[in-house]
């Protein structure tokens, strides 16, 4: 069992920035999993927002987020970030960390592919 806390969200306004951190509490090798972002607003589907490879060599982002969100991994610090930029109040939403034992490229945006999955942390941008 994998086990998964966020922490880092909070309320900003529009144009701010926020860090996520994801760390991983178990005592599996963090660096054997691939790790992803997503999100859901309120009446809305969870929805892909970045996926990094388990070495971090890899990312991959949503369309929406590309240049204003960075995801990194230290894997030594068994932990996962999201820099969020240039924040927006579209970005609302409860953010979750999900993680996938496979790496492969194919895949990564579909929640049906994780494994393991935090509690989520609120983040809200007023305008």
């Amino acid at each position: 069992q994998v086990q998964l806390v966020e922490s880092g969200g909070g309320l900003v306004q529009a144009g701010g920035s926020l860090r996520l951190s994801c760390a991983s509490a178990s005592g599996r090798t963090f660096s054997n999993y691939a790790m992803g972002w997503f999100r859901q607003a309120p009446g809305k589907e969870r929805e892909f927002v970045a996926a990094i490879s388990k070495s971090g060599g890899r990312t991959y982002y949503t369309d929406s987020v590309k240049g204003r969100f960075t995801i990194s991994r230290d894997n030594a610090k068994n932990t996962m970030y999201l820099q969020m930029n240039s924040l927006k109040p579209e970005d609302t939403a409860v953010y979750y960390c999900a993680a996938r034992s496979a790496d492969y490229s194919l895949g990564y945006a579909n929640k049906a592919n994780y494994n393991y999955w935090g509690q989520g942390t609120q983040v809200t941008v007023s305008s």
